[in-house]
């Protein structure tokens, strides 16, 4: 059965940074895209950043401020998240699947979700 982990939320004040983890297990998703969304109140999902192969794509709000990783041999995906402000507050959720896409719609598989909570 597949199951995906998230760690590493938590409250931290505008300017600071947190890293999140997403360990998958149940099987190898090495050909798969990883990704983060993150869904604040009040809210719509929304992509963040994904990973597939050696490319990686994020959305226009964190550019320059958000890296996503991954670890294949430990079939975990990680977002470093710096410089974060409190519009970044939203539970944040790893997903993979097949295709790269920023469309949470094309993912198969998802984390329980991390809350973020940036403070002014």
């Amino acid at each position: 059965q597949v199951q995906l982990v998230e760690s590493g939320g938590g409250l931290v004040q505008a300017g600071g940074s947190l890293r999140l983890s997403c360990a998958a297990s149940g099987r190898t998703f090495r050909t798969y895209a990883m990704g983060w969304f993150r869904q604040a109140p009040g809210k719509e999902r929304e992509f963040v950043a994904g990973k597939r192969w050696s490319s990686a794509y994020y959305a226009d709000s964190v550019k320059g401020r958000f890296t996503i990783s991954r670890d294949n041999a430990k079939n975990t995906v990680y977002l470093q998240m710096n410089s974060l402000k409190p519009e970044d507050t939203a539970v944040y959720y790893c997903a993979v699947g097949l295709s790269g896409s920023t469309s949470d719609v094309e993912y198969d598989y998802w984390g329980q979700g991390t809350q973020v909570t940036v403070s002014s």
